[in-house]
């Protein structure tokens, strides 16, 4: 039996971080979250989890975290993470998502904490020669998003062999839903997920769906792309964690998605599926950095952990993300 240890979780007030969280204290983790709320929100942490607000450059304050809450484990997810806006202004992605890894790796090896994992990200395989792509597949970023997510995985790599510390970097595929019981789901406004943007529009929140390319190599010429569950994904680091401590030795790197993809079109239609509405489709030219097709190679994972996705079905991610996004509405008190 893996001894349950005390687990920080960075950015765990965002989108996935709260669910990592809400699976942690469900399987009964000590968990703590340590924020800054430029893109989180106090409604998604479960109650009862303690919440130290600030930055995870801040060396003094997670000192003080680490120390108080005995932290034996991160789970790492604060940064930012929108691909167009890291072509328009790469400097904050790499300060947000490099510089500040770094230093909260630093504060991890100084304090002594032997466990990580970090939030990447598939997009650190820019354009794929093949697909689906497996973990050996080459990593040629095409954006400063992607890169400063690779920059971190080698980051932790070195670090690894040179101190006790061993780590599970999944790269996450395209993350989509909300918590079946409604507890937690994609809350940012002027969010840039396809699923979120559609059961928007399905509620009368935007006037239409850009489709933003229709060029792509793709059967219908729109990107496509690896649905994940986000719920599926917070099991997984719940896993990968359960991993790490078993063979403290050993660090993974692992993709994490369901290794079938979906066009924009597919999408679109299963959302017009499942709130049986027509959305309004306007096509756009491409946006910067985005690429044409991006599906898992999942073996690794299915192999490593005994991961079982439960929710695996894209009407039923459609489903429980409409269901948040009508929360929601509830909790900020929309009409």
């Amino acid at each position: 039996m893996i001894e349950k240890v005390p687990v920080l979780v960075t950015g765990g007030a965002g989108y996935i971080g709260s669910h990592a969280v809400l699976a942690l204290a469900d399987a009964g983790w000590p968990v703590a979250v340590i924020d800054n709320f430029s893109t989180g929100f106090r409604f998604a942490i479960p109650a009862g989890v303690p919440v130290y607000e600030g930055d995870i450059e801040d060396g003094a304050l997670l000192a003080r975290i680490f120390a108080e809450q005995c932290t034996r484990a991160i789970i790492h997810f604060a940064g930012s993470i929108v691909v167009p806006e890291s072509v328009s202004d790469p400097l904050k992605y790499y300060h947000n998502n490099t510089v500040k890894s770094r230093a909260l790796i630093a504060a991890a090896v100084t304090a002594g904490v032997p466990h990580f994992i970090f939030s990447s990200t598939a997009v650190t395989y820019g354009e794929p020669e093949t697909s689906p792509v497996t973990e050996d597949s080459p990593k040629r970023p095409i954006n400063p998003y992607g890169m400063s997510k690779l920059m971190t995985e080698h980051m932790l790599a070195d670090t690894a062999r040179a101190h006790p510390l061993n780590y599970c970097a999944l790269r996450y595929f395209n993350v989509a839903g909300a918590d079946p019981a409604a507890r937690s789901g994609q809350s940012t406004v002027g969010a840039t997920h396809l699923i979120k943007i559609a059961v928007e529009a399905a509620l009368g929140k935007r006037s239409h769906v850009g489709v933003f390319g229709t060029d792509y190599e793709t059967p219908d010429g729109t990107g496509v792309r690896d649905y994940i569950h986000v719920a599926d994904l917070a099991d997984a680091h719940v896993l990968a964690l359960g991993a790490l401590l078993a063979e403290p030795q050993r660090s993974l790197t692992m993709n994490c998605g369901y290794g079938r993809g979906f066009s924009v079109l597919e999408v679109l239609d299963a959302v017009d599926r499942v709130t049986n509405l027509k959305l309004d489709r306007r096509i756009e030219p491409r946006r910067p950095g985005d690429a044409g097709s991006l599906v898992s190679d999942n073996r690794l994972i299915r192999a490593t952990l005994p991961w079982q996705p439960r929710f695996a079905d894209l009407d039923t991610i459609v489903g429980h993300a409409l269901a948040w996004e009508r929360r929601l509405g509830e909790i900020r008190g929309e009409g």
